[in-house]
């Protein structure tokens, strides 16, 4: 007994079935609006998204952001905040109490304010590649991961 599987046929008309452009997408996402229209919210709490865009029902659920964004936020507030202590530390070599008061508050502070911004460009990441269940033609007997 033989087992015939049909397979999806990808042209290129059903691949571009929806133009995605990648920079307007991380921009729109970076200011927390939905990747497609640039104008609903993309988060209803401080990391929680909306389930869908207020103004053109985009999806959001899909979404697979995990830990990508903390990991983006560590290393660019690590490479902004290690320099400049190491700089401090050999031009002026201040009290450690002084350097805790100075570089716990702005690594806490300057990691606050870019989290929710880099979520949010992930999430636009994903939409403009068609990602984790962002892709409306993808096969439906692939479940997305």
């Amino acid at each position: 007994m033989e087992t015939v599987s049909t397979a999806t046929t990808w042209t290129r008309e059903t691949a571009q079935a929806e133009k995605r452009d990648l920079w307007t997408a991380m921009k729109r996402g970076f200011r927390c609006r939905c990747p497609r229209c640039g104008e609903g919210k993309m988060f209803r709490a401080f990391l929680k998204t909306a389930d869908n865009c207020s103004k053109c029902g985009l999806d959001f659920t899909p979404h697979r952001a995990d830990d990508l964004p903390a990991y983006l936020v560590i290393v660019i507030v690590g490479h902004i905040v290690v320099p400049a202590a190491l700089w401090i530390e050999t031009n002026y070599s201040p009290a450690v109490w002084l350097q805790l008061a100075m570089y716990l508050p702005a690594t806490l502070v300057s990691s606050l304010v870019l989290l929710q911004p880099i979520k949010g460009a992930v999430v636009g990441i994903q939409w403009a590649l068609r990602m984790h269940g962002f892709d409306e033609n993808a096969p439906s007997d692939i479940p997305p991961v």
